[in-house]
C-alpha cells in the first residue's frame, strides 16, 4: 500500500475510535423507555397515580401518546405536551379514545415505563408502537422527551409526511 492510503487508514481508524470512546459519554445522559405490563394495566384500569403529572400530545380528542412524569422532575418547556389535570375517570376517557382510534388503523396502544439513567421508573408512557421519542436528561434537571410526531396515525394510512421524524 502507499504511504497516503496508510495515513488515510490510520485517519480514519483514529477518528473511529475517539467516537466509539466519546459514544458513552454522549448517550449517559439518556434514559430508557420499556414495555411495561403494569402500566398496560393501570392505564387500562384508569388507576391514578398521585405522585404523577399527566401529560398528552397531538389531539385533545384522540392523543398520539399519554405519559405521566414523577413529580420531582420538571418537563422541558419546549416540547408540544399539554399537561392535563386527571382523576380515573378522565384516565380511562383517554385510554378509551386513544384505544378507539389506533383499533380504527388495526394498532393497539401499549404501557412503557420511563427510566432514569439508573433504571430507576420515574413515569410512564401509553401509545401505539409506532409513536416513538426518547427521554435525555439535561444539566438543569429538566427532562427532555419529545412528543410523537403529529401525523401518527395518518403515516398509517400512508398519507402523512415522510421524513420528518428520525425513523420515521
Amino acid at each position: 500500500m502507499k504511504p497516503r492510503k496508510w495515513f488515510g487508514l490510520l485517519l480514519l481508524s483514529i477518528l473511529c475510535l475517539g467516537a466509539l470512546a466519546c459514544s458513552g459519554s454522549l448517550f449517559r445522559s439518556y434514559g430508557r423507555i420499556l414495555p411495561g405490563e403494569e402500566t398496560d394495566l393501570d392505564m387500562e384500569g384508569g388507576v391514578l397515580h398521585l405522585d404523577l403529572c399527566y401529560y398528552i400530545s397531538g389531539s385533545d380528542l384522540y392523543p398520539n401518546a399519554l405519559i405521566g412524569l414523577h413529580r420531582n422532575y420538571r418537563l422541558d418547556r419546549k416540547t408540544l405536551w399539554r399537561e392535563v389535570d386527571m382523576t380515573p375517570a378522565k384516565l380511562l376517557e383517554i385510554v378509551g379514545l386513544m384505544k378507539a382510534k389506533a383499533l380504527e388503523h388495526g394498532q393497539f396502544p401499549h404501557g412503557f415505563d420511563l427510566l432514569d439513567t439508573e433504571g430507576n421508573k420515574i413515569g410512564i408512557w401509553y401509545s401505539i408502537m409506532k409513536a416513538r421519542t426518547f427521554l435525555r436528561f439535561e444539566e438543569d434537571g429538566t427532562v427532555m422527551i419529545l412528543t410523537p410526531k403529529l401525523e401518527t396515525y395518518d403515516e398509517l394510512d400512508g398519507s402523512g409526511s415522510e421524513g420528518l421524524w428520525p425513523g420515521g
